[in-house]
């Protein structure tokens, strides 16, 4: 009966720091994966569903905040919606255990950047 307890916390973590930025889609699929024995491809699935509500709650405080620029609003729309449709095209087409590895060197070069990027003044 309590098999949902930890899924619902986790979502709604994950969400709190998507709000801050922090990148709650990625911690719940490295969650889905790791830990709940989701398949990569379905956990990046509902990972892309997952970021619609999280990206439209966020908007609002972007758009009060001048974060948003209108004149590359469209074009970025535009090439956000090919560029997802490709990479879910490329993504189903490959091997799992090759997404996964694909995946993981993401998260490598993502976490290098982060630590040893420059900081801006």
């Amino acid at each position: 009966m309590r098999e949902w307890l930890l899924p619902l916390a986790v979502g709604a973590a994950t969400g709190v720091l998507s709000g801050f930025g922090v990148g709650g889609g990625t911690l719940l699929l490295v969650y889905m994966t790791a830990f709940a024995g989701v398949d990569q491809h379905l956990a990046q699935g509902i990972n892309l569903l997952y970021f619609l509500p999280a990206g439209l709650m966020a908007l609002p405080a972007h758009v009060k905040n001048g974060y948003i620029e209108k004149p590359v609003l469209l074009p970025a729309i535009t090439a956000g919606l090919v560029c997802a449709a490709l990479a879910a095209w490329t993504a189903t087409a490959m091997d799992v255990a090759l997404l996964k590895k694909f995946f993981g060197g993401f998260l490598i070069a993502v976490g290098a950047v982060e630590l040893f990027g420059r900081k801006k003044d």
